[in-house]
């Protein structure tokens, strides 16, 4: 066995859990990954996440990379494998649940500044940026047939244009748009959106997101000239960092390694293969840059290697076959 897969073994129990699961491929009902789910769940860290979504939607949307969001340590839950059957997690998805617009997309509490066209004031709104999170998160959970999430996950792909998804949100956000052409798709916005939808099995495979995909990979292919909506792919785009809240390689390689048709692209090798080269002489990887909301979690410090970094990365580069 690998050094490092010796190590997660030995580290928090989400990363047991998520190791057994997605490194050593081990059935999910075996006893070593029930034991390592059971310790998860009763973790201090984990129970004051659960505590914490329970108030959703928690303080208004300023700005969305904002780490200490409600809705990023839902989707931070849902990737450790929190399920809708966990009684702890049952009031924030019947909360949102609850909350949809008229088009059937999840809203989250906005303050959209009267710069971007918003009023300013704190409002149930979707935007691009934000549903298909809570979308991924939900079906991550085991939601996937529930028919409000059929729904919004229908609507998005709706929302598509020939080179990606838009930034956009609601009717009611007026003339809102970020800081770009409005003919140029939205990295974030295309990100996330096939992060939602690499969930479902019968969108995975669809022309939708294969034109995502691409959109995304022209990006990197031609990074140096063009950088839509000020996502640039430079070197603060590839510095390892987690959780994946923004626009960052990590990120970007998670969601691209789950389209199986995507592994023989020469431009998301090329990406893995940055990420591969960060490995310390065991295969562990340390961060590059943290969030200062997680600095109590093994990845939000520069100084060591961690586990949960280490997990993805490893996770990401056994799915190229690297």
């Amino acid at each position: 066995m690998d050094d490092y897969i010796t190590w997660l073994l030995e580290s928090s129990p989400w990363i047991q859990y998520r190791a057994r699961l997605d490194l050593l491929n081990e059935l999910e009902d075996s006893p070593q990954v029930l034991a390592a789910r059971e310790a998860m769940l009763r973790h201090p860290q984990i129970q004051a996440l659960l505590v914490e979504v329970v108030t959703w939607p928690g303080p208004a949307i300023k700005r969305h990379n904002d780490a200490s969001l409600l809705l990023h340590k839902l989707t931070f839950l849902a990737e450790l494998g929190i399920r809708a059957t966990d009684s702890a997690i049952q009031p924030t998805l019947e909360r949102i649940l609850h909350q949809r617009s008229q088009e059937g997309m999840f809203q989250v509490v906005t303050a959209i500044s009267p710069n971007f066209g918003g009023s300013g004031q704190d409002q149930w709104l979707w935007m691009l940026c934000d549903t298909p999170l809570i979308i991924s998160a939900l079906v991550k959970m085991g939601l996937q047939t529930e028919p409000r999430i059929q729904a919004a996950a229908r609507y998005l792909t709706g929302l598509l244009r020939k080179n990606g998804w838009p930034c956009t949100a609601a009717a009611e956000v007026g003339r809102f748009r970020g800081p770009g052409r409005k003919d140029d798709p939205c990295p974030y916005a295309t990100l996330v959106s096939l992060e939602a939808l690499v969930q479902f099995p019968e969108w995975a495979d669809s022309r939708v997101c294969r034109t995502g995909a691409e959109s995304l990979l022209h990006l990197w292919q031609n990074r140096k000239e063009t950088r839509p909506y000020l996502f640039a792919m430079g070197s603060d785009f590839a510095k390892l960092k987690a959780p994946l809240i923004w626009y960052d390689i990590l990120h970007v390689t998670d969601v691209l390694t789950q389209f199986e048709y995507l592994r023989g692209d020469r431009r998301l090798q090329e990406m893995v293969e940055v990420i591969r080269r960060k490995a310390d002489a065991e295969g562990r990887f340390t961060p590059e840059s943290v969030w200062m909301a997680w600095k109590e979690w093994d990845f939000g410090q520069k100084r060591s290697p961690s586990a949960w970094l280490t997990l993805m990365a490893q996770r990401i580069i056994r799915r190229m076959g690297m």
